[in-house]
């Protein structure tokens, strides 16, 4: 068994210590921040652009922007204290994370308190029209908990043993196969990048990864053959490969996804200004479809600049996992980045026809408060451990 347990609580700091010799401010990364700062606003003026003709209130033009502000808030505080919060302390809590991640999980199956959006069972529903997917939640205890367990190699081994990756496998399988029963794919698909990522930073034998992802690729096929998987989420899942077959059906949202961002030429309409957007011919386009705002009201260029910035809080990231002063930290830092990278490919990847169709936000652009709010935890983990390292460099 892994050598992971809770005993390191008696040695931890009774508050955050990253200001030894050096201030928490001056040692956080500020290009990714700044990054990440800009495509939160960013985001925000696309999803008033897109919520403003069927989303908003008949008597407040500004009221879902608003809600969206307030989940931005929200987004930042927790953060922050991501940040903040003391390494050892962090992993020392990842089973209580964990535990609570799967409870969570099963709160959307409760009658009366549960809510089905989009065919998914995946919300909680809260008071003042606020709702909560703590799938999104789940990510981040996927993460936490499989790099917890396979950093924890002894003094004589250079990879995590088979029954270490077997367990943190087996963990992870439990949040998964709770996800997929809420017909949340998109997640599902997220989550599985996650784990096969960590895996194979983890140095784990290779044999791990190629099997993980046959796994993969032969569960799919065998959920489709055997109808484990709805008529709708197979048509959004094979709707790319011939858009054309029923574009007043299934390939409806694609094919006018296209349309918006195409019309959109070099510099686009301008905000608030696109025909397909304020028409309200772009199903979901204030969370799923956003990037058709951006394509079609900012055009060429400003699809560019979205794109740009999300590659540059990808970078600083790897640049973060590279410089981790312990394995752990590593194994966060590409868990982070596997889920970023995945979800925003998978996402403008299905506006431009080249994915597959799946309920899943473009980070730190579309509306959507929990997916908000696990964004920027993500983005606080990685200046913890970025702090982490600064900390102990000599």
């Amino acid at each position: 068994m892994s050598t992971w347990h809770l005993t390191d609580l008696r040695s931890r700091p009774t508050a955050p210590r990253f200001d030894r010799g050096r201030t928490y401010w001056r040692d956080l990364d500020w290009i990714m921040l700044m990054a990440a700062f800009s495509l939160t606003i960013f985001g925000c003026l696309l999803v008033w652009s897109a919520s403003k003709a069927d989303m908003a209130s008949p008597t407040d033009p500004y009221s879902y922007l608003k809600k969206h502000v307030i989940n931005v808030l929200i987004a930042l505080v927790l953060g922050f204290v991501a940040s903040r919060l003391d390494y050892r302390w962090l992993r020392a809590y990842t089973p209580v994370i964990y535990g609570a991640s799967c409870f969570f999980l099963l709160l959307p199956f409760v009658p009366g308190l549960g809510t089905r959006i989009a065919g998914a069972q995946a919300w909680v529903s809260l008071p003042g029209g606020f709702t909560l997917q703590p799938s999104e939640f789940a990510k981040i205890a996927v993460i936490l908990m499989m790099a917890a367990i396979l950093s924890e190699k002894r003094d004589i081994e250079s990879e995590p043993r088979d029954k270490d990756v077997l367990l943190s496998l087996g963990l992870a399988i439990v949040p998964i196969l709770i996800v997929l029963l809420q017909n949340d794919t998109g997640t599902v698909l997220v989550m599985g990048a996650v784990v096969i990522s960590i895996i194979a930073v983890s140095g784990a034998r290779t044999r791990w990864v190629v099997t993980l992802i046959g796994g993969a690729v032969l569960g799919i096929l065998l959920a489709i053959q055997l109808g484990l998987l709805k008529q709708y989420q197979v048509a959004r899942l094979t709707s790319f490969i011939n858009p054309a077959a029923d574009s007043g059906g299934s390939s409806y949202n694609a094919a006018q996804a296209r349309i918006a961002i195409g019309g959109g030429g070099l510099t686009g309409y301008g905000l608030f200004n696109g025909p397909q957007t304020q028409g309200r011919f772009v199903p979901v386009n204030e969370s799923d479809f956003i990037f058709t705002v951006v394509g079609e009201e900012l055009g060429f260029i400003g699809s560019m600049l979205l794109i740009l910035l999300l590659g540059v809080i990808l970078w600083r990231a790897i640049v973060i996992a590279y410089r981790a002063d312990d394995l752990y930290g590593r194994l966060v830092c590409t868990g982070v980045i596997a889920w970023f990278a995945f979800q925003l490919f998978e996402n403008i990847g299905m506006t431009l026809g080249i994915m597959p169709i799946t309920g899943i936000p473009l980070p730190l652009i579309s509306s959507g408060g929990t997916s908000m709010m696990a964004v920027w935890i993500g983005i606080g983990l990685l200046q913890n451990v970025r702090l982490h390292a600064v900390r102990n460099s000599p």
